[in-house]
């Protein structure tokens, strides 16, 4: 796949009758980051055919997550129902052509029909009951039943492709049978309308997960049926969460824009899930500019991943290292503002950003540090016993005075810290410590000027002479 003779067109179509779970994302990323590699064109598509379930509220969220993660499309959203007409032309043709019928059985009948299949040991499948063949007389069209449309899948032989990912996999036209491809209200079934879809898009090259692969026979004898160009399919395998089991929409998944309010950077989720199926040798962090490089369809892998969220963190904690920090500073701003908090000076959240980034996993994380200097902090009582000591009060009473009387820079303030200590016969973790708790809430954070320089002065005296 290193060359492609055919302009390449992939695509990726979320139905909207939920969020865009982390699978689908996947899914996407290697769509786009293909197209890209190659010089293609990457669609969005919207499968909103579901029409009881679908929603615009999961609708924007599909288009927030896309935008978030950077996938931008060449063509789109296209929307399924607003296509109605054009897969109606489809089908008719189909049924001009003797390749679909009208199938009139009732729910109630094809109930009956598999219930007597399961009693003989048979697998359930549609018996071809309104199927029409040589010689073959029809049951007489039942009053007031609208008809679905089949499709007239062919008996025999087999279906073969080479898919991009399991390699070759064959299916016998005896294991499948003749798929509704309209409902009785007009609307396309997934099976059909997507083959439609992929034609009219001219669509080249389809990824998408494996539990596509029974449909995909189906799918490779309509486009047949329709003259129209196959696409290469390439299935990638699920994803599993900590339990062993898929994550789904319906299980244990969480949405793309849960780890966006989640304080994640977006370039560190794209890497991530770049990785959860396939590999560049041994990188482990790259930028999106080296995943289109890189992704030419190969070192896929054939196994499910397993999703692993202190990966994620590791990954995420890379990418905030280098994070600029003015942009830090933008989104933890708006992580404070959802408690209610605000640094007055951007200049300062930049500087408070870019001395505590480098031990935060997360925006989140980032801004729960950062509230220390813009609201009120409640140490641990357990750390107030071991380091706020009857010994030590004096001395922290004295450096707030001291730091009463200074200008308020990180050379002055460490001379304070010096003098104090000197004064009091201390070694700096002794006097240090204590400040950090009453300060900061925490015994540990980065060098105690620094931190200390980044607060108002009068708060620092203040949380001083409390204890």
């Amino acid at each position: 796949m290193s060359s492609i003779s055919t302009p390449v067109r992939t695509r990726i179509a979320p139905s909207p009758t939920g969020f865009l779970h982390l699978g689908t994302a996947r899914t996407a990323l290697y769509s786009w980051a293909y197209a890209r590699h190659f010089g293609g064109e990457f669609v969005l598509r919207i499968e909103d055919t579901d029409v009881a379930r679908s929603t615009q509220d999961s609708v924007e969220q599909i288009l927030q997550s896309m935008r978030w993660l950077g996938l931008d499309a060449d063509e789109g959203p296209i929307y399924q129902m607003e296509r109605l007409e054009r897969y109606q032309v489809v089908v008719a043709q189909l049924i001009r052509e003797g390749k679909a019928y009208h199938c009139y059985a009732t729910p109630e009948e094809l109930d009956a029909m598999r219930e007597a299949q399961r009693a003989r040991g048979e697998k359930t499948g549609y018996d071809g009951r309104w199927r029409p063949e040589p010689g073959k007389v029809l049951p007489a069209v039942p009053e007031g039943v609208k008809p679905v449309v089949r499709f007239r899948n062919p008996l025999d032989g087999e279906v073969t492709w080479n898919d991009l990912v399991k390699g070759p996999i064959t299916i016998n036209n005896r294991e499948i049978d003749d798929l509704i491809i309209m409902r009785t209200d007009g609307v396309p079934t997934y099976n059909f309308a997507v083959v439609v879809d992929d034609w009219d898009m001219r669509i080249s090259h389809v990824f998408r997960g494996d539990e596509h692969v029974n449909n995909t026979p189906w799918q490779i004898n309509i486009f047949n049926a329709l003259g129209a160009p196959l696409p290469q399919f390439g299935h990638v395998p699920v994803i599993l969460g900590d339990d062993g089991l898929k994550l789904s929409k319906r299980r244990g998944a969480v949405s793309v824009t849960a780890y966006e309010d989640g304080g994640y950077l977006p370039e560190a989720m794209l890497n991530y899930l770049a990785r959860l199926g396939w590999s560049h040798g041994d990188e482990e962090l790259f930028t999106r500019e080296q995943l289109v490089s890189w992704f030419d369809g190969t070192h896929l892998s054939k196994s499910p991943a397993q999703w692993d969220a202190a990966k994620l963190e590791w990954v995420n904690g890379q990418y905030m290292k280098q994070a600029d920090d003015a942009r830090l500073a933008g989104l933890v701003a708006a992580q404070l503002g959802k408690r209610g908090l605000s640094v007055s000076s951007r200049d300062k959240l930049q500087a408070m950003c870019a001395l505590f980034k480098d031990r935060c996993a997360t925006t989140v994380v980032l801004a729960d540090w950062l509230a220390i200097f813009v609201a009120d902090v409640a140490p641990l009582a357990e750390d107030l016993t071991t380091h706020v000591t009857e010994a030590v009060k004096p001395a922290l009473a004295a450096l707030a005075d001291k730091f009463a009387g200074i200008d308020w820079n990180k050379t002055a303030i460490q001379a304070a810290i010096k003098e104090t200590i000197a004064a009091h016969g201390l070694k700096m973790p002794q006097l240090a410590i204590p400040a950090r708790v009453l300060v900061c809430g925490r015994a540990q954070t980065p060098s105690v000027d620094a931190v200390l320089e980044l607060f108002d002065k009068e708060i620092v005296i203040k949380r001083l002479r409390s204890a």
